[in-house]
């Protein structure tokens, strides 16, 4: 009977045996397309790394690169025993005993998962074998990955194979130089090199133990014990990896008391300028495509697509001269006007005294420093105030000087900043994206990211509500106080804006001449009229994805939006009332040229073409009628050949923070937002500070550049004639001007507490004479 029983576990075991080498097999053969492909031999001799992937122009000029290593690899030699005897320690102890798979680990790993302590079993080879081949990426899965269990299964096998293979090919010390080389730590940061400069700026043969196990112990999760963001988390998982040096004798124990009761230290003072490739329009790529890449499991970083982008090379270049060459002016006239005198001050002028305390209070480094020095205040102090050579952005290109750290954040906030999209609604293309003045020194992207109080730049929401509602433009309204009363939080409330001037003229005005010369009270009538919820609503429909509060001043750009939305929202009205989703991506194709995945355009039509084209002929007005705002364009002679016709709006927030121009012709809508990332530094008068001084000049030199260059495919021209039978008026009869009608301002005077003071992205003013939540 023993026999017996031994006979028919030899049998079992014998075909339990031919199973898995059949499994085995099947899954290096890829049997019927089920397992996905696996690594061969040559693919273990000749090791990709990774492959950039590259982004072009819509005119074919590569723009920049993504990539996951800066190519500086070390070798054995070059890396410290430290790290080595901590990787090991922590991750494969029996890394020297076994041939890449480590059956005695795993067993022994899923007993203690089975008592409830979950152990990972996978050695240092299996991790490369993932990062180096990404056996479980789509591309090496088959139809198995729809299988769950079945799934977990075949990974780990395919793992095996390929860590079998490594350790067939290389040594150990070769296989822990690749291992060092391509591991993630977080951030973007690959490679042991690139993180002990970031996080200690030292380079990997130099690291102490206590270095070499804050660096190994992130590898368990980059982001839970990122040293920078979890310096209490990181530093518990430290001192856990110097137990393990400990247990396996890498360390002694007079060594461990000492390196486990030592701070983090880190040092991130290193600066990389290998990414000398990095652009706005890269970043915006990257954002845009996030998406996309997890809904089908590329990675941007090492997949070697090529991105091909709506982008226009000669538009672009013409964007970034007129930004460079008004943003120069504009910081010289800011520079002026302020002199030796700190610009940060609150709503009424008054200088803000804590504003450097509570920048530097923002500063990763000063929850360390706190740390550190145990709120020894003095001692914080001390590390702000000491010198140091850097080099810091001027118009006049990179300077070297010696700066204390707050130095740098008091010339820092007095630079002014910019962000430009130009877009062609009839196709949804963005051809032009400057999200600031300089990648390297301001990444923060002005374009998408910040989001600031758009001032007179959202009357046309009010309008096209009213045009779409029963209005025309010929509809008259008279330039009187306004008293606007409404609910807030069941409580009474009255708002009473003032025009920019402070001025009423009692004047009756049309509703085309009052958004041209962007008169505050009319505009406040005709929001009481047609209900603050419905602009609310219009605004939202045209494109406007930001929250905005439902308040009587909403028509007044109380409410913070970006300029991406806005040029969305006003290219609905020259795409005939569709709102298009922005392309900034056509296709993107693998190395070889094919074609992985085609954007088309996407747009709904929320908008009458009647109303659509009403409101292009109300854009006009601020060129057409007396006193439009957008009237300085006449100084560019550039822009007026021919019959060229041009419409827009300009903006201006309390106490000139923020300066729009939002610029219309026959075939492009532009937006530009010109201000300082911190809002309370800003100018003083409307003859320096208003939108019509900072952002339209830059909408102008550019629009000449472009006409000016046939090869754009751009001209001039009028707008285009109506697309449906007009029944509205909108011919209104020219009236008497008894003076000659000055311009109008175009900002919105509202109350402005800078009393905190917040860095990019800004949170706007309160809305005019704080008027609170409401509803009509």
């Amino acid at each position: 009977m023993f026999s017996s029983i031994r006979n028919r576990f030899l049998r079992y075991l014998i075909i339990f045996i031919y199973f898995v080498i059949i499994f085995f097999c099947a899954i290096e053969l890829n049997f019927l397309w089920l397992f996905g492909y696996s690594p061969d031999m040559n693919d273990i001799k000749t090791p990709v790394l990774s492959l950039s992937s590259e982004v072009y122009t819509a005119d074919g000029k590569l723009i920049g690169r993504f990539y996951k290593e800066n190519r500086s690899p070390v070798d054995y030699k070059g890396i410290s025993p430290n790290l080595i005897n901590a990787l090991v320690a922590t991750e494969d102890a029996r890394f020297y005993k076994h041939h890449g798979v480590d059956f005695y680990g795993f067993m022994t790993g899923m007993l203690s998962t089975a008592k409830g302590d979950r152990r990972g079993a996978s050695t240092i080879t299996q991790q490369l074998a993932k990062n180096l081949f990404n056996t479980r990426k789509r591309k090496s899965q088959g139809v198995i990955r729809h299988i769950p269990i079945l799934k977990t299964v075949v990974f780990k096998f395919k793992e095996w194979l390929t860590a079998f293979k490594i350790e067939h090919v290389y040594s150990k010390e070769q296989i822990l130089t690749m291992y060092f080389n391509t591991v993630p730590f977080g951030n973007n940061s690959y490679g042991i090199k690139t993180a002990t400069l970031k996080y200690f700026n030292t380079t990997p043969d130099k690291v102490t133990p206590a270095q070499s196990a804050t660096l190994v112990g992130m590898l368990k999760a980059t982001s839970t014990y990122n040293p920078v963001s979890h310096p209490d988390r990181a530093l518990d998982r430290r001192n856990i990896v110097l137990g393990q040096m400990l247990k396996y004798e890498f360390l002694k124990k007079p060594d461990y008391d000492n390196y486990s009761k030592q701070p983090l230290a880190l040092d991130l003072s290193y600066v990389d300028n290998s990414g000398q490739g990095d652009s706005y329009i890269r970043r915006a790529v990257e954002k845009w495509l996030d998406k996309w890449c997890k809904d089908n499991n590329y990675d941007l970083y090492e997949d070697g697509l090529k991105i091909y982008t709506t982008i226009d090379s000669k538009l672009q270049q013409y964007a970034e001269e007129a930004v460079a060459d008004k943003m120069k002016m504009l910081q010289r006239r800011f520079n002026n006007l302020w002199g030796n005198k700190n610009p940060w001050r609150d709503s009424k002028g008054v200088e803000i005294k804590d504003f450097l305390l509570k920048a530097e209070q923002r500063l990763p480094i000063y929850k360390l420093l706190t740390k550190k020095y145990k709120g020894d205040t003095v001692e914080i102090n001390k590390y702000f105030n000491a010198k140091k050579r850097m080099t810091v952005f001027t118009w006049k290109g990179d300077q070297d000087t010696t700066f204390s750290s707050a130095d740098s954040i008091k010339y820092y906030t007095k630079i002014l900043n910019t962000g430009m999209m130009t877009m062609e609604p009839s196709t949804g293309k963005i051809k032009v994206w400057v999200g600031g003045i300089d990648h390297q020194y301001f990444s923060y992207d002005h374009v998408n990211q910040a989001k600031r109080q758009a001032g007179s730049t959202f009357k046309p929401f009010a309008y096209v509500t009213a045009l779409d509602n029963g209005f025309t433009p010929c509809d008259k309204f008279t330039d009187k106080p306004v008293s606007i009363k409404f609910k807030d939080e069941g409580k009474d409330d009255i708002w009473e804006p003032n025009n920019a001037d402070f001025h009423f003229s009692y004047r009756e005005m049309t509703l085309r001449w009052a958004m041209g010369k962007s008169v505050n009270s009319i505009t406040a009538q005709l929001t009481e009229h047609v209900g603050w919820d419905k602009i609310v609503q219009y605004a939202h429909k045209l494109g406007i994805e930001s929250p905005l509060k439902s308040v009587p001043s909403v028509s007044l750009g109380s409410n913070d939006v970006s300029v991406y939305e806005m040029v969305r929202a006003y290219s609905t009205f020259l795409n005939k009332g569709k709102k298009v989703d922005p392309l900034l991506v056509t296709k993107i194709t693998d190395q070889r040229g094919e074609l992985i995945q085609q954007f088309d355009l996407k747009e709904e039509q929320v908008l009458s073409p009647e109303t659509a084209w009403l409101m292009l002929y109300m854009f006009r007005g601020g060129m057409e009628e007396p006193g439009g705002t957008s009237q300085a364009l006449w100084e560019y002679p550039g822009l007026w050949k021919k019959d060229n016709q041009i419409g827009g709006k300009t903006g201006t927030s309390s106490d000139y923070v923020d300066g729009w121009y939002m610029g219309i012709t026959k075939d492009l809508v532009t937006g530009i937002w010109v201000g300082a990332d911190d809002r309370s530094v800003h100018f003083t008068t409307s003859e320096t500070g208003e939108g019509s001084h900072t952002a339209l000049p830059i909408f102008g030199e550019f629009m000449e550049k472009v006409y000016a260059d046939a090869k754009t495919g751009y001209s001039y021209g009028p707008f285009p004639k109506p697309w449906v039978k007009i029944t509205k008026e909108y011919m209104c009869p020219t009236p008497h001007y008894a003076e000659a009608d000055t311009a109008s301002t175009d900002s919105t005077q509202m109350p402005v507490d800078t009393s905190t003071v917040i860095q990019a992205p800004a949170t706007e003013e309160a809305p005019e004479n704080n008027p609170p939540p409401g509803n009509k």
